[in-house]
This record gives structure tokens, C-alpha cells and sequence, in this order.
């Protein structure tokens, strides 16, 4: 037979007893339907002529036969087929359609997936990498689609989304699931697929569930992080292309123009500092409003959020009035659809005008007379106190920073941590924007340090990641700690908050600001990019010598590997394994 059935061809040859025949037919039909299998039922008498050609053989398709009696001749040659007697059909169909099943081949299972995380980076193709792998190890077939920072990698076509049995989810922010329609869907965080990518394969097959309409914004499994988190990374990762854009252009301006740049009208160091700072920057706010928005309400939602995230902006509300902005404009256009009912005839009204100015109107109605005022006043208060930091309030803060940015490495502490400082930048505070990022530069680094220093803590995989994870490190990807910190967290991941606290708090010390949110290394040779330049490697430095020294300190030797060593130098096994034990 097939390797797959798709489709069960049963031919009921029947004598006298046309009425057997067609009682026949019925059961097999309703027996397929409730094992959710495709067939197609023809009655003939035995007298008729088999037609061969009538019937070709498709991919998937098998061929049943019901006979009242015993059938001298043999139609069909060549093909796969399964003869029973119409008695056995009648008394029951369901064992026939399952025997059908037992004699096949089992189909290979397909599934599809996509990643996606906040800032398109680690996250994205780590959790590909482990759908993949645990895949490939349950015999599963799977396509992923990455949804990173430069759009999407290895996009799904129509025809593998209709031929996979679910579509995977595993991501940090909204995906659009609109061609998912009909088809079962399980979602979760990138989390689960870097952890454990076996165990959530496994679940998703089970749990699935199926995706209703195309406009429908589908709900996160159990397993996943729901909510307004989710949302608000949504608008994050809308938002960082703006912040990186308009703070390079502005620090490329400033190291053409010194730091007068914006005062020399003509010169193209002022042209770069207008295009950062008076086009790319007044629209972080909107873009994040809006893409809360439209992640809670759909593209309904849009338009009230950037209007409300550019009402925040106006009122001084900062990126605190446009993350309220967002969440006001996103579930109040969802509270509208859901009470708005027009006739069918009118209902393609809703999407392109009546939500859109109806939820435009109820933001910027809130915004103006409700929550824009007292949240400019706290984001004013916020920001004196910020640039009031000096001694040790400035070094607790930035102990505080640094430790969220190394508690879980890309995962929520460490996004609230990195959405704080980015926001601010829209409001002209850079100094957490500069600890943030050399917080986060250094769990990777100390942790490929301390492979080096204190290799007897590892093991060989780990010693042979530990470059990797110094490259990682110095691009400003906190992920790449993840695989180290996954095999012994109650060590490691305290080590590291101690060198990433140590490296925030020297920055926020020395007064550091970063006018570029990311790129690590990299953009610090820019004129501009950051200040204190030399003190700023000395907090990364510093912190990095902190964190590899306790990550020495706090972690065990490697006990398979000390094992070996010393059971190799023994000719006593029993003695080897004696010592082994001791040295842990």
C-alpha cells in the first residue's frame, strides 16, 4: 500500500442483494467519516464489466472490496486491495476501515513552524534549531519559517501549510496567523522550543487547536506566555528599528559636527541629526503604541494606536503614555468589534471605518483629558530622578539593571530591563540604555572566560561553545549564555547577575550614555556612540572578570569528566571511581 492513505476507494460488488449493498455503502461512509478518513463507495452488480482504466490508481488512494460472495476472477490487477465479505461490513464497518489502517504503512507526520522573537535576533533561530533537532528525532518532518529582524527566512508556502497536520507556533510577539485558517494551531514562547523542543512537539500534536476564521486573532495555548506581555513585546520590536536608526544617524552627527551639530543649519552634520532626531525619534512612541495596538486588535487597531502614541509624545507622556496608549487604543477597538453588530451587507464597514475612527476617537478622548497628564508628570519625575543619579543611588540602579538584564538572558526580566532603557531614549535619557546594553554584553563573555580559566567545570561541548559564546556576547546577545546556564541555572545564572550588576553599576557610575541600542562592540568605535568611552570598556571588562570568577567559585567540576580523568590514571577501577566521587 501507500505510505499514506488520503483516500479510500471501496467498490461493493453485490448479487440479488442491492439493499445489503447500499446498507454496506452507508456504514462504511459514516465509519470513515468518524476516523476523519476520505471515501468514495460504488455499488456494482456482479454481472458488470470491471473497468480498469475506470479506476487508476492515485497517490494515497486504496482499494477496498466487498463482496457478497467469493469473487472467481480478479479486477483490478496490479493494484493494493483488501477483499472482505459484505457480511463483515454489515456487522461492522468500523473494523474494516481500521483494518484498512493496520495494513498500511505509517505516514510519515509533517508539521510546520514559526519562530519569532521581540528583536528578531538569538531567540528567533535558536528555537528553529531546536524544533528542528527534536524533530529530526522523533522521525518528524518539519519546515520552520523564521520571523526575525530582517523579515521572514524560509517562508511557508500554501501547500506545505495544507499538507502539515498542525502549524507550530514558538514566539515571543504576535504572528499573523490569518493563512492559518482551518488549521489546527498550538502556540507557545520560544522558551519551550529552546528547553525542550521533544516535549513540545509532543504536546503540540495533542493539544492543537483549530484555527477559526481568517480575521479571528487565534488565542496562545496554555503553554505560552499570553497577554499583555506579549503584546507590549510586540510593540518593542516595532519600535527598535526607529531607536537604532535615529540614534546612529545622530551620533554619526555628532562626530561630524561636534557637539554643536545641531545648531550648524547646511551642513550635513546638522541634515543627519534633523533626520534622526526630529524624524526617526518622534515616532518610536507611535510605532509602539500602534503596534500594541494592532497586536491586541489587529490592523483595526493600528491607526488609534499610533494617533495615541503620537498624542503621548505631544503631551510629554513619553514611552510610558505610549505603552498606555497602546493597551487604551488596542482592547478598546477589540471592546468595539466585539459590541458593534451591522448587517451582513455592512459588516466590511467595520475594519476600514468605523473602528479605525471610533477607536481613534475614545484614545485620543482618554489620552487628553485622562491619562496623558498624570503620566507626563510621572515620566517628568522619572527622568529628574534618572539624571539626578549620582554616588551610589546611580550604582544601585545600575546594579539593579545589570542583574535583571543577566537573570534570564532574552527571557521577560530581561526584556521589561531592555524596554525600560529604550524607552527613555525616546525622551533623551541614555545612561540606562548604556548600562543595559553592558550588562548584557557580559554573561557570554564571562561565561567563555570561565571556560578558559576554569575548564574542569565544563564539559567538552561546553569548552568548545565557550567562543562561540564570546562572539555572541560582544554583539550584545544575551542568548548566547542560554545552553551554559540551561545544564546547572542555580550556579551559573547568579554568577552571571553578579558580573552583569558589576558592569551596570560602573556605567551608571561614570555616567555613560549610549545613543545606539544595540549592536554591542561594534558601534562603540563610532564618534558619538556612546561617552566615557574608556570607562565603558572598563565596566565591561570588569564585569566580565566578575562573572567568570564567580561562575568558578559557584560551579562544580564536571563529575563525568573528572570521573574519567582519574579512573584513566588508576588501574583500579573501583579506586577511580572512589576518587572521583571525592573530587566532586
Amino acid at each position: 500500500m501507500s505510505a499514506e492513505i488520503r483516500k479510500i476507494r471501496a467498490v461493493i460488488v453485490a448479487d440479488d442483494g442491492h439493499v445489503a449493498g447500499m446498507l454496506a455503502g452507508e456504514a462504511l461512509r459514516r465509519a470513515a467519516g468518524e476516523r476523519g478518513r476520505t471515501i468514495e463507495v460504488e455499488i456494482r452488480h456482479r454481472d458488470d464489466e470491471f473497468l480498469c482504466d475506470a479506476f487508476a490508481s492515485e497517490p494515497g488512494e486504496v482499494l477496498l472490496i466487498v463482496a457478497s460472495s467469493e469473487i472467481a476472477h480478479s479486477p483490478f490487477p496490479g493494484r493494493p486491495r483488501t477483499v472482505v465479505p459484505i457480511a463483515d461490513v454489515l456487522l461492522d464497518a468500523g473494523a474494516t476501515i481500521d483494518r484498512i489502517a493496520q495494513f498500511a504503512p505509517r505516514p510519515s507526520r509533517r508539521i510546520v513552524a514559526v519562530t519569532s522573537c521581540p528583536t528578531g535576533i538569538a531567540h528567533t533561530f535558536m528555537a528553529a534549531e531546536g524544533l528542528q533537532q527534536s524533530a529530526a528525532a522523533q522521525g518528524i518532518s518539519i519546515r520552520v519559517e523564521t520571523q526575525g529582524s530582517v523579515g521572514a527566512r524560509d517562508e511557508l508556502t500554501a501547500d506545505e501549510i495544507r499538507d502539515a497536520e498542525i502549524v507550530l507556533i514558538a514566539a515571543d510577539r504576535e504572528v499573523d496567523r490569518t493563512r492559518f485558517a482551518g488549521k489546527r494551531v498550538y502556540a507557545t514562547g520560544t522558551k519551550s522550543a529552546i528547553n525542550d523542543g521533544k516535549a513540545l512537539i509532543i504536546t503540540a500534536l495533542a493539544d492543537a487547536e483549530l484555527q477559526p476564521g481568517a480575521t479571528l486573532k487565534s488565542q496562545v495555548a496554555k503553554s505560552g506566555r499570553a497577554g499583555p506581555y506579549k503584546h507590549l513585546m510586540n510593540g518593542v520590536s516595532f519600535m527598535l528599528p526607529f531607536v537604532v536608526a535615529g540614534g546612529l544617524l545622530m551620533a554619526v552627527a555628532f562626530a561630524l559636527g561636534g557637539i554643536y551639530a545641531d545648531r550648524e543649519v547646511g551642513t550635513l552634520a546638522h541634515a543627519l541629526f534633523t533626520i534622526g532626531a526630529a524624524g526617526a525619534f518622534p515616532l518610536i512612541v507611535a510605532a509602539l503604541a500602534g503596534h500594541i495596538a494592532s497586536s491586541i486588535a489587529d490592523r483595526p487597531g493600528l491607526a488609534p494606536g499610533f494617533v495615541g502614541g503620537m498624542l503621548a509624545t505631544s503631551l510629554g507622556a513619553g514611552f510610558l503614555g505610549g505603552i498606555a496608549a497602546g493597551f487604551i487604543a488596542g482592547y478598546g477597538t477589540d471592546f468595539l468589534n466585539r459590541c458593534i453588530r451591522l448587517p451582513r451587507n455592512l459588516d466590511g464597514l467595520k475594519p476600514m471605518l468605523i473602528l479605525p475612527v471610533l477607536g481613534t476617537l475614545l484614545t485620543g478622548l482618554l489620552m487628553i483629558y485622562v491619562v496623558g497628564t498624570p503620566v507626563a508628570q510621572l515620566l517628568s519625575f522619572l527622568t529628574d530622578w534618572l539624571g539626578g543619579m549620582q554616588g551610589s543611588s546611580a550604582i544601585l540602579f545600575g546594579l539593579l539593571l545589570g542583574s535583571m538584564m543577566a537573570f534570564d538572558m532574552g527571557g521577560p526580566v530581561n526584556k521589561a530591563a531592555y524596554a525600560f532603557s529604550t524607552g527613555l531614549m525616546a525622551s533623551q535619557v541614555f545612561t540606562p540604555m548604556a548600562a543595559a546594553m553592558v550588562a548584557g554584553m557580559t554573561p557570554p563573555i564571562a561565561l567563555s572566560l570561565a571556560t578558559r580559566l576554569f575548564p574542569s567545570r565544563f564539559t567538552d561541548d561546553e569548552r568548545k561553545a565557550g567562543d562561540a559564546a564570546a562572539v555572541l556576547g560582544l554583539a550584545f546577545i544575551s542568548e548566547g549564555a542560554i545552553p551554559f546556564a540551561a545544564r546547572d541555572p542555580l550556579r551559573v545564572i547568579p554568577a552571571l547577575m553578579a558580573g552583569s550588576g558589576t558592569a551596570g553599576a560602573i556605567s551608571m557610575a561614570i555616567g555613560a550614555e549610549l545613543k545606539v541600542p544595540h549592536g554591542g562592540i561594534f558601534v562603540l568605535p563610532i564618534p558619538g556612540a556612546v561617552t566615557h568611552l574608556l570607562g565603558y570598556v572598563f565596566a565591561l571588562v570588569a564585569g566580565t572578570i566578575v562573572g567568570a570568577l564567580a561562575v568558578g567559585l559557584l560551579k562544580r567540576p564536571n563529575r563525568a569528566e573528572a570521573f574519567t580523568g582519574v579512573a584513566q590514571g588508576s588501574e583500579d577501577p573501583a579506586l577511580g571511581e572512589a576518587s572521583a566521587v571525592g573530587t566532586e
